[in-house]
């Protein structure tokens, strides 16, 4: 958690930058207002949509693992010129992300980023210690598999598809994607046949 005294350093920072912006005809206040309702517009369940659609249809799994961002805009979600890699678990590889040098985050798809994953902690010791991190996350893999850590960038994002849960074979999409949550597509958590955890 950010100290209270840092948190506002970083708000009077962001503030005397937007009125830069403003004041050389960057931005109007207007462009801020409106980019921060469309970032905070953007929610987890479209991320999930786009993991339950790899579930359900392997060509789009296919596309969707070789081009993240040509994919996902076949589903009319906009990733601008960013690149997005999409990364699969499966029964000998877990996948984690993490940003070490910010908090670099695929917004569109999740959201905002939740404050651990912005902490230091997060990230320095999930590149250190994933599996430490993965446990108090709850998440407690075989010795068997292989955790890989992915580090986003300013110009790429990654996203992790997470396995299907056994035991959803009878649902359709929709109800495997509120299966899906925004944990499990940074990697700290893994669905599970049953109602979505938040």
């Amino acid at each position: 958690m950010i100290p209270a005294h840092r948190e506002r350093d970083f708000e009077a920072l962001e503030a005397a930058f937007r009125e830069m912006l403003v004041a050389r005809g960057v931005l109007s206040d207007r462009d801020v207002e409106e980019r921060v309702e469309r970032m905070h517009a953007c929610r987890p369940a479209l991320g999930a949509q786009v993991v339950a659609r790899a579930w359900f249809d392997p060509d789009f799994r296919a596309r969707l693992l070789a081009d993240g961002s040509a994919a996902v805009r076949e589903l009319g979600i906009d990733v601008g010129a960013l690149k997005l890699v999409v990364v699969a678990n499966d029964e000998r590889t877990h996948n984690l992300i993490v940003c070490t040098l910010c908090s670099c985050y695929p917004r569109m798809l999740l959201g905002m980023a939740p404050d651990w994953y912005k902490s230091v902690a997060y990230r320095a010791r999930a590149v250190r210690e994933p599996r430490a991190v993965l446990a108090e996350f709850g998440v407690v893999l075989p010795p068997g598999v292989a955790v890989r850590v992915h580090d986003s960038t300013a110009d790429m994002r990654y996203l992790v598809l997470p396995m299907r849960p056994r035991g959803t074979e009878g649902l359709d999409e929709a109800a495997c994607a509120a299966l899906v949550t925004r944990d499990a597509m940074i990697g700290v958590a893994i669905p599970e046949a049953g109602p979505a955890r938040t």
